[in-house]
């Protein structure tokens, strides 16, 4: 991820950048995947499954999931019936058997069995595109990238890291995150603000007058400014 001269982002915004950074540091300390894993594999394979659905209910069915299919050659040579019946509560069940068997597949063909850890590997897989291929870099292998989810493109744009245009495609705004923060703060930088995302900076409802950063955000006052009201917004954890 390279930034041209023409590129690299004003230095009163980095500054501003980096300064939310450290305070949402301090604030989610222990900020960490919220999906349940073991290992590359599982992480690669839960992540495709959160797609359009909770991290709970993801890891209300992983462990009944890897007992069948503890890797890429039992998931490749799965029942489909039996696979479906276990992501059912994920919801859209079929087309994610269809990507998981596909995937298993790619692994055993390709890769011996084992999820590869290089980017350019990982988005030629089926079913997994950057996003996927940064979470499975950055939490299973420690290379750091950037994960641009909703939350992640939605606190850049309000934040003013990114414009509106931008936040609206992830590479982009993968790129422009990558230009404000050290390499080495890509991947918990990312796991922070879907942290901050998930617990105040709430999509519809932001709880700013409860907020760690308020002083820095541009766009505080969307949501509730008053104290008690804002409190009252925030959560210990994602949705269920």
């Amino acid at each position: 991820m390279v930034t041209s001269a023409a590129e690299r982002p004003d230095t009163a915004l980095v500054r501003r950048a980096r300064k939310i950074n450290r305070v949402l540091a301090a604030t989610y300390p222990d900020a960490h995947p919220e999906l349940n894993f073991r290992n590359p594999f599982e992480l690669l394979v839960v992540t495709v499954l959160s797609a359009q659905t909770t991290d709970r209910r993801v890891n209300a069915i992983s462990p009944a999931l890897f007992a069948a299919y503890g890797d890429a050659a039992a998931l490749a040579a799965a029942d489909r019936r039996k696979l479906e019946e276990l992501i059912r509560p994920t919801g859209f069940f079929r087309a994610k058997a269809d990507s998981l068997l596909a995937l298993a597949a790619a692994l055993v063909e390709r890769f011996d069995g084992e999820v590869p850890s290089r980017l350019d590997d990982l988005v030629t897989l089926p079913g997994v595109g950057r996003k996927t291929a940064n979470v499975v870099l950055g939490n299973a292998f420690g290379v750091p990238g950037i994960t641009v989810d909703t939350h992640v493109a939605r606190l850049s744009e309000r934040f003013g890291w990114v414009d509106a245009a931008t936040a609206r495609h992830p590479v982009k705004t993968e790129h422009a995150l990558g230009a404000l923060f050290p390499r080495r703060e890509w991947t918990d930088v990312s796991q922070r603000l879907i942290w901050h995302g998930r617990r105040r900076c709430h999509a519809r409802k932001p709880a700013c007058g409860a907020c760690p950063v308020a002083r820095w955000c541009p766009s505080y006052g969307i949501g509730p400014t008053d104290p008690v009201e804002a409190e009252a917004l925030v959560t210990t954890q994602g949705r269920a």
